[in-house]
């Protein structure tokens, strides 16, 4: 979705168009699909989820939470505040009463993690969110975070989304070794 700027470019889709990629991908045994709530500002989210009407149980669904969906103070970031509105704002747009995986777009330094924390694993223990993730940590943030859960006693990150292709390498430094540590799954975002 998408008819202007950066959006307009790489993801222009309507209905039909993105119907079509979804379904074929569906058909083919596609299992998980990714979207965000900037992406598009929202749109993406509405596309997707009118396209997975009647098929939502055949995904493992994940968007992301992070950026600035209005002109608010707290329309951005990683608040308590911010998070709850934008995990309804994105259960209604997707047209689906849970999201199974929930990731933090990337880490945000004006909030506390620990607030943070609390935040999602109340969406956790709500039913709202089944397991919660992170994208575009380094890896001491993740470690931090991963720390900051178990001593808080919280649902602890699952997953990490990065950037992670045959040029880009660099999550294999930190990142992919303290994975495997954790046992955190991984998901490559711009893989081709």
């Amino acid at each position: 979705g998408g008819r202007d700027g950066m959006w307009g470019v790489i993801a222009g889709l309507d209905q039909a168009g993105v119907d079509a990629i979804v379904h074929r991908a569906l058909d083919a045994g596609i299992n998980f699909i990714d979207t965000a709530n900037v992406y598009s500002g929202g749109e993406s989210e509405v596309l997707l989820g009118k396209s997975l009407a009647g098929r939502r149980h055949e995904v493992v669904l994940a968007t992301k939470v992070r950026g600035r969906m209005g002109r608010g103070a707290n329309d951005v970031g990683l608040s308590r505040l911010h998070i709850m509105q934008a995990v309804d704002d994105s259960l209604k747009r997707l047209g689906t009463d849970y999201i199974d995986l929930y990731q933090i777009h990337r880490f945000d330094t004006l909030t506390s993690l620990e607030d943070t924390l609390r935040a999602l694993d109340d969406l956790v223990t709500s039913g709202k969110v089944r397991y919660v993730g992170c994208s575009n940590y380094t890896g001491y943030r993740l470690v931090q975070a991963l720390w900051a859960a178990d001593t808080l006693k919280k649902n602890r990150f699952e997953s990490v989304q990065l950037q992670w292709n045959l040029i880009e390498r660099g999550a294999e430094r930190e990142v992919i070794p303290a994975c495997r540590e954790y046992e955190l799954g991984v998901l490559a975002w711009s893989p081709l």
